[in-house]
């Protein structure tokens, strides 16, 4: 006779096993202890099996119903539930082993050697707070390019761009990894470009030349035949990368070279925010000789004709067009060409962000500490400056960079 709740919670322990069965092989085994066990009775191959379906109550009765007549299904296919579930269990380990967070971890053990301790926890917290949330459980092998587009959606809802595409990157190495190591066919990340998922932002696409082009520029600008002024702004330009406009109407109280240290007020900031620049010996030598001629006034680079205003904006535009860069380059071209050789030379991307003033302004980012990163951030400028002497002499410098 079929069993019923009332006769399962009824059901006492006794001195021995007891079994109470529910027909086609199920049985409530209640053992002296007083717990009720599931069991199912099958045969396969001639060999007789009992397999667990769970405990009562956490498996009630038509729960445990349910999954004899799956077994059975099962059975009259051919198969060995047993053996089934072995194996699901096996493949469900080997998943977990070979998740996306599981593999990003072990891509990071061997990643960040070569990297600050600062700069690689830096990477893990990135991957903790925007990546695991939406695909770290699932299997690396398994995962879908429209997986990453609602990932990156969901990072860009917060009104991080940058984050978002960083998040992208980061994951396709890990994919790559994987590939590497056999956990995976293919890197699904390299199915998508940026710019097709993510809201672009209007701004101006200002000439500059590839980095490659940098040390032809800058043996240009050494041996530029116009005003001395005008060839020191675009060589304080090479080694601070600030703004054109920050740089022509920079005032010498705004400096402190026993420092090494130029502080932007917020004013004069586009994010209206007071910016610091950590001058490299090689800026503050240089700062020094412009001292010598226009050192008595209030500007660095005073205008031609009225010595208490800066030079005209077109000035370094117009220096770099008779150096044979007409629409090549920019003033503004030197801060691109910055950025791309200081994330190849492989600096934190927070620490460029910061000394390029490129911070979001929102919620999150309203409390920036202008001094964020100040230590990192000067190492960067005199290795930065250390690069471009290299530029002109042709001698290649390896970097170490600033612990955390």
């Amino acid at each position: 006779m079929p069993l019923t709740e009332t006769a399962i919670r009824k059901a006492k322990p006794g001195i021995k096993p007891v079994k109470l069965s529910d027909g086609k092989g199920m049985y409530l085994l209640v053992n002296p202890a007083g717990s009720k066990l599931w069991r199912w009775k099958y045969r396969v191959l001639g060999k007789e099996k009992c397999m667990s379906l769970g405990v009562y109550p956490d498996v009630s009765l038509a729960q445990a119903r349910d999954g004899v007549d799956k077994a059975r299904k099962l059975l009259a296919a051919g198969h060995d539930p047993m053996a089934i579930r072995k194996a699901d269990k096996v493949a469900s380990r080997t998943s977990a082993e070979n998740s996306f967070e599981s593999v990003a971890r072990k891509w990071w053990e061997n990643w960040k050697p070569a990297r600050s301790e600062q700069h690689a926890g830096q990477v893990m917290r990135r991957f903790e707070a925007n990546v695991f949330p939406h695909i770290g459980p699932r299997p690396v092998s398994e995962i879908q390019a429209p997986e990453l587009v609602a990932m990156l959606k969901a990072i860009e809802a917060r009104g991080v761009n940058d984050l978002a595409k960083r998040a992208l990157q980061t994951s396709s190495q890990v994919f790559r990894y994987a590939i590497a190591h056999g956990l995976a066919n293919r890197n699904p990340a390299t199915d998508i470009k940026p710019g097709d998922v993510l809201a672009s932002r209007q701004k101006k696409n200002l000439a500059r030349i590839d980095s490659k082009e940098l040390p032809d520029l800058l043996r240009h600008i050494e041996g530029y035949q116009g005003a001395a002024i005008t060839r020191l702004a675009m060589k304080l330009m090479a080694l601070t990368f600030v703004r054109t406009t920050e740089l022509i109407a920079a005032k010498w109280s705004e400096f402190d070279l026993n420092a090494a240290r130029w502080d932007i007020p917020a004013e004069r900031m586009k994010m209206k925010t007071q910016h610091i620049v950590p001058l490299s010996s090689q800026a503050v030598n240089l700062l020094k000789t412009l001292h010598l001629i226009t050192g008595r006034g209030t500007m660095l680079f005073p205008g031609e004709r009225d010595h208490a205003k800066p030079m005209s904006n077109n000035t370094i535009l117009k220096a770099l067009e008779r150096m044979g860069y007409k629409g090549r380059m920019t003033g503004h071209g030197f801060r691109g060409v910055a950025s791309t050789l200081l994330h190849e030379m492989d600096f934190d991307h927070a620490h460029i962000e910061l000394q390029l003033a490129h911070q979001e302004r929102n919620e999150v980012s309203a409390a920036y500490n202008h001094a964020t990163y100040l230590k990192q951030r000067t190492k960067m400028m005199q290795d930065w400056a250390d690069y471009l002497d290299s530029c002109m002499t042709g001698r290649v410098l390896q970097f170490q960079r600033a612990a955390a």
